[in-house]
């Protein structure tokens, strides 16, 4: 019996031991639940070597805000089996972890993230900056012509912003303005969206021209049409691929052939809204002009989208000066629109015109200017001279008005009847303007500037299209 009883108990205290030896220790909470390790925002840094491909930081997408957390601030491991939350006010708090894409910050509900953008069929997330492509159509061999677009989409929610330079082949300083400001943006300190275009007519910048192939200006077929010339297909495409994603809108141009500006916005002041928007741009000059139908400046606006025309200097070359004032013009504007801080700031008051007009020499002959373009004059003062190059007889040219020189003619030989200064009248109340037009029997508008609705020239130089 004895025998029996000991053969049955050993077995059994055998496995006692094994079983305690099992149970001696805990599980840890990592052996009993894999413990999911909250994603870090990516650094750049390289992975140590050896480390597991399972705990690599996850995108999780640019459009995302993630907290700056250290060692003792990173949320605990959940427990195999946590407790039920305690009811209170704490009870239904999100754990710690960044915010859903386009939602207030958590703490001060006053910045909102970006949503990703979507343009030329890209999507673009916020702090991203992007360069896209916009195809104007074929060359003539029949390949697609493609002109770049430049996006700083910002990490905070904000306005769209576009800027656009030559429209006009032949207009240089917008090129390197756009190329300036766009590199100046900082996407994850932007709040909204820039969309630089640089050159948007490709066709008549590969040929150093202001026209399409065909001749015809770019800049009076907007808002475009489909089934129209070539020049309109190619306004419709841009208007509605890239002007319909505006909120603001800036076209970067010089004067026409032989011709220079003072910088200067040219813009429709009776709209409220664009009144407005000039005001963002430092010490630029104001001229109020509606625009001559087809300008991509008056179809935005009839589009509803504020904007205005930018003149800076003379076509075919690059001038420093008219590029610097043009920068930092745009960059003010870009801080007034508080999309970015520390932007430079420039808070001089602007001069306003209402009115502008064309003084026209008398004589034809070599036309030597006077005056400087920007300089303040007063009616009688000589603009300059034009002198016949056999007779050697010189004709005055004189200001009819006191104003400022915001465009001129460069020195050359002209015809009679040659626009050689636009002088800005110097009057800041339109009511006075509109009494003194009526008094003289010529409609505000008319008087204004060259008339602009007439259609371009075959490679003429341009002087009715001095407007846009």
């Amino acid at each position: 019996m004895r025998g029996a009883i000991w053969f049955i108990c050993v077995p059994l205290a055998l496995t006692a031991g094994m079983l305690s030896a099992q149970d001696g220790e805990p599980p840890t909470v990592e052996e009993a639940v894999p413990v999911a390790r909250p994603a870090q925002p990516q650094t750049g840094q390289a992975v140590e070597p050896g480390a597991p491909e399972d705990i690599l930081p996850v995108d999780i997408g640019d459009d995302y805000l993630l907290p700056d957390l250290s060692l003792e601030e990173m949320p605990e491991a959940p427990l195999p089996h946590p407790p039920e939350p305690a009811a209170g006010p704490d009870a239904t708090s999100p754990p710690p972890g960044p915010p859903a894409a386009g939602a207030a910050e958590a703490e001060s509900g006053t910045t909102v993230l970006a949503a990703p953008v979507q343009l030329l069929g890209v999507e673009i997330f916020g702090g991203q900056r992007s360069e896209l492509k916009w195809s104007a159509g074929q060359s003539f061999g029949g390949r697609s012509l493609d002109t770049p677009v430049l996006v700083a989409h910002g990490l905070k929610r904000g306005p769209v912003l576009c800027l656009m330079a030559a429209v006009h082949g032949d207009e240089l300083n917008g090129v390197e303005i756009v190329r300036r400001v766009m590199g100046d943006l900082d996407p994850q300190q932007l709040s909204g969206t820039v969309i630089g275009v640089p050159i948007v007519n490709l066709l008549g910048f590969l040929r150093a021209s202001r026209y399409l192939p065909d001749r015809r200006d770019l800049n009076r077929y907007f808002p475009g049409n489909p089934r129209g010339s070539a020049a309109a297909r190619i306004a419709y495409l841009f208007f509605q691929q890239i002007v319909r994603h505006c909120n603001y809108l800036v076209d970067l141009h010089t004067g026409s052939l032989d011709r220079t500006n003072l910088p200067q916005l040219r813009a429709d002041l009776s709209d409220p809204s664009v009144f407005r928007f000039t005001e963002y741009f430092g010490a630029t000059s104001v001229l109020h002009h509606l625009g001559a139908t087809g300008t991509l400046r008056r179809a935005a606006s009839d589009a509803g989208i504020p904007a205005v025309t930018f003149e800076l200097g003379e076509p075919q070359t690059l001038q420093v000066e008219h590029v610097d004032f043009g920068v930092l013009a745009v960059e003010t504007l870009i801080d007034k629109l508080g999309m970015m801080d520390r932007m430079r700031h420039w808070s001089e008051k602007q001069p306003v015109f209402y009115a502008s007009r064309w003084v026209r020499s008398d004589q034809g002959g070599i036309l030597l200017a006077s005056v400087r373009l920007g300089a303040n004059v007063k009616e009688g003062d000589i603009l300059g001279t034009v002198t016949n190059p056999i007779s050697n007889e010189v004709m005055q040219v004189r200001s009819p008005f006191d104003g400022r020189v915001i465009g001129m003619a460069l020195n050359q030989f002209v015809l009679p009847g040659f626009a050689a200064f636009h002088i800005g009248i110097a009057t800041r109340e339109r009511d006075e303007l509109m009494k003194a037009e009526v008094e003289s029997g010529t409609p505000p508008e008319a008087a204004m500037e060259l008339p602009d609705s007439v259609p371009a020239p075959e490679e003429g130089n341009g002087e009715q299209m001095e407007y846009d």
